[in-house]
């Protein structure tokens, strides 16, 4: 039965694996292989905070593979000459895998099962990071869906929460020499600015794992009614997590439906329900961008290809980035990002709705930014997000829907929590003026927090009057 290789990717986990679970089933010894080859993601590879969570999550995984008698063999790519080599190098008669779904992914998997196959080593890809391939779900016709309500619909009658398979280790581990320490891939900054990211992550598996327990024991019981709420913590924070597959989404179901049945689903069903949507959002991104791959960059609504859209100066797009706008709930929201590497969801809409409505830039500027500073920045989730706000894509906010950032934080920050603790200058602003500090020239001097850089409304009739251009031409 001889030895196979299995060749992590983004599934840096043991649990729940169905690859390595495949490989130890069938093969005496299993060698553990990750390739650091990142220009073959290009032109979407890993950014800043990406290769961050990567260098520490890499570190968890050959932890845990040594507490069980292995370790996780480095090479760098180009992924094809490092897969033959090592399959040489080891006498593997078997390579297996989880299916990436990115356009880029896409291509080089094409060519390293053609290259691998060419020489006699067999291959086996297998779903480690969706409940259902993007295939699978399908309207009557057959064709890839559009809208999410009926594509969820069609996933969910389907979902069965099978139990995740445990850490089952292979028979014996196969190590080889050769490989490169993880520090020669260069993935930690040269200069520290990751202080706020190690306060607020433990990537890893166990640090999923722990994040998961966590968020089921206490923020799912209230989850539909106070995951819109950027100043508590009501939400999951299992995004990285599954971006990294150190978590797989069916361990997740599995833990809601584990939690349900011992509460209650009187108790928790709603909660449950609202917080598998969202796994169903996730899903229905990765289902978008396998069957519309132009998306990344392209409107998929091609009437926005007319739309005129402001020129970006650098200034401009720099106190968007760096939090300076002069709408606090905005700035808070692009310091959080910048800090901790993560942003609120509702928060993520706000500022995006700014980006793209009130200063009319494109999209694109935004995802590109999430791309390099969010450690959960992935590309289907990220591209199906941007294009959301900015009314360009499937199932879209309609352009015409301009939020208002003071009205979003008074209605999910009324208190001001989340304001007062990203924007410091203004923590002692009174109440009524928080949100819209510009109503008090003296608290903008005194706090040297800067008046907002566009006029709400005056901004807000100009992008309603570039659409109507757009739907006229």
């Amino acid at each position: 039965m001889g030895t196979a290789i299995v060749w992590f990717r983004r599934d840096l986990r043991l649990e729940d694996h169905p690859a390595l679970d495949a490989a130890a089933a069938a093969h005496e010894r299993v060698l553990p292989l990750y390739v650091h080859a990142p220009e073959e993601e290009a032109p979407w590879a890993p950014g800043a905070a990406s290769r961050w969570w990567l260098h520490r999550s890499l570190a968890a995984l050959d932890g845990a593979l040594r507490e069980r008698g292995g370790a996780l063999h480095l090479r760098r790519g180009p992924s094809v000459q490092a897969l033959l080599a090592v399959a040489s190098a080891a006498n593997a008669e078997a390579v297996y895998w989880h299916r990436l779904y990115e356009p880029a992914a896409r291509v080089r998997d094409a060519e390293v099962e053609a290259s691998l196959r060419a020489v006699g080593i067999v291959t086996h890809a297998h779903n480690g990071a969706l409940l259902f391939e993007p295939w699978e779900v399908a309207t009557g016709k057959g064709e890839p869906y559009r809208v999410f309500t009926p594509f969820w619909r069609g996933a969910r009658v389907r979902l069965r929460p099978a139990a995740p398979s445990p850490a089952a280790p292979p028979r014996r581990w196969a190590t080889l020499a050769g490989g490169l320490p993880l520090h020669a891939f260069g993935l930690l900054p040269r200069i520290a600015w990751d202080d706020g990211l190690r306060a607020a992550w433990r990537p890893g598996e166990a640090g999923a794992r722990e994040a998961l327990r966590t968020f089921c024991e206490g923020a799912l019981s209230a989850y539909a009614g106070q995951r819109d709420r950027p100043d508590r913590r009501g939400t999951s924070r299992l995004s990285p997590h599954l971006h990294f597959g150190e978590l797989s989404p069916r361990q997740v179901v599995r833990a809601l439906e584990d939690g349900a049945r011992r509460h209650g689903r009187a108790r928790l069903g709603e909660a449950v329900e609202a917080y598998l949507r969202e796994i169903g959002w996730r899903e229905f991104a990765h289902h978008l961008l396998y069957h519309f791959p132009q998306t990344p960059e392209a409107n998929l609504d091609a009437s926005f290809d007319a739309f005129a859209w402001a020129e970006p100066d650098a200034e401009t797009l720099a106190r968007w980035q760096r939090g300076r706008t002069g709408v606090p709930i905005v700035d808070a929201g692009m310091r959080e990002l910048w800090t901790t590497g993560w942003m609120h969801n509702r928060v993520r809409m706000i500022v995006a709705s700014f980006l793209t409505k009130n200063l009319r830039l494109h999209w694109r500027h935004g995802a590109r930014w999430f791309w390099d500073t969010l450690v959960d920045a992935d590309l289907a989730n990220n591209t199906q997000g941007w294009q959301w706000s900015a009314g360009t894509g499937a199932d879209a906010a309609p352009y015409f829907r301009i939020f208002n950032p003071v009205a979003q934080a008074r209605k999910f920050d009324p208190e001001g929590a989340y304001v007062r603790r990203w924007i410091p200058e203004l923590a002692e602003a009174p109440p009524e003026l928080l949100h819209e500090p510009w109503r008090d020239a003296a608290l903008l001097a005194r706090s040297g927090y800067p008046p907002p850089m566009v006029d709400l409304k005056t901004s807000r009739v100009a992008a309603l009057a570039a659409w109507q251009r757009m739907r006229g031409r």
